[in-house]
């Protein structure tokens, strides 16, 4: 699978690399979700160029919605904050007339929940961008790039694809649907192989697998010598059909048996990135020459993949 990536989050590297366009109404329903739902995962590297250098009105507008969701979440973790801290005095009283198992107990739970807090309050005021604000996990947001109208445009979708049709609780029906396995395009994803399809940018990606000890281990695989890859994706427009649902665009990344040097890591699957000339034939596939859209993913780039254990 690849149950993590580190990819490219800022959608303007699409624009100038390869001549795509933003879907402002898609970026725009994203960020209006984003601020009205806290639990809404979208890594730090994809909004923060909106704030720093927004260029068209419309960016702009998006910039006062993120302000508007940053503060809202700067409220609640000073609340959390102030929580916490008192928590942990009540505890240190009663610890400090007779020692007992719950304050104990409080005082550990408090000082990591206030630590969190902190962290979470420095990390929220920086604007400095670290490897793991581009990353996502199943359930986050990133920029896809897909062909829309014989143009390149990059959309946010959810990595986890919802197939068009499926019910909502396909989701926790299928938690695994950020993985399209390549044996099982023409099965499982038909509805999407040969039809929509897409590519995001990616620099890493990360596994779980058993280290020597027998303990579970994450490792970070990437290509050497570094370079971005234009990764293959199948993506699907969900639409809402009952009242509280919401349109979703989403996506799953195409795995494929791994090369030697992953194998012998520990794991079974590898993204498939695709080679630059092949973009717009796998952006606009032709559904009835499916083999045509084989060839491209057999014809894939194929770096050399060093590993080490994430940190």
């Amino acid at each position: 699978m690849c149950y993590s990536a580190q990819i490219e989050a800022d959608y303007r590297r699409f624009v100038h690399e390869y001549g795509a366009i933003m879907s402002l109404d898609d970026f725009t329903r994203m960020v209006m979700e984003y601020f009205a739902n806290p639990k809404m995962r979208v890594p730090k590297a994809m909004t923060v160029h909106f704030l720093e250098s927004p260029e068209t009105e419309e960016e702009k507008k998006i910039a006062e919605v993120i302000r508007a969701r940053i503060a809202a979440d700067e409220i609640a973790l000073l609340q959390e904050l102030a929580k916490q801290t008192e928590r942990l005095e009540k505890a240190q009283q009663s610890l400090a007339t007779k020692a007992t198992k719950k304050a104990a107990e409080d005082v550990r739970i408090a000082t990591n929940k206030i630590a969190a807090a902190k962290g979470k309050l420095e990390e929220l005021k920086s604007t400095e961008l670290k490897p793991r604000d581009s990353r996502i996990y199943p359930g986050w947001y990133a920029p896809v790039m897909v062909m829309e109208n014989g143009r390149r445009v990059v959309k946010p979708m959810r990595y986890q694809c919802r197939p068009a049709g499926k019910p909502a609780f396909y989701d926790e029906q299928y938690p695994g649907t950020y993985n399209a396995r390549r044996d099982n395009l023409r099965g499982f994803w038909k509805g999407q192989y040969g039809h929509t399809h897409g590519l995001v940018l990616v620099d890493a990606f990360y596994e779980n697998v058993t280290g020597p000890d027998g303990k579970n281990v994450v490792l970070e695989f990437r290509p050497d010598p570094p370079q971005t890859l234009l990764v293959a994706c199948v993506w699907s427009h969900w639409r809402a059909t009952k009242p509280g649902e919401k349109d979703l665009l989403s996506f799953a990344i195409i795995t494929d048996d791994p090369p030697p040097e992953i194998a012998e890591a520990g794991h079974d699957r590898c993204p498939i990135p695709i080679k630059p000339e092949n973009i717009d034939a796998w952006l606009n596939p032709e559904p009835r020459d499916l083999d045509a859209v084989d060839a491209i993913l057999e014809d894939k780039l194929r770096p050399y993949y060093a590993h080490r254990i994430a940190t």
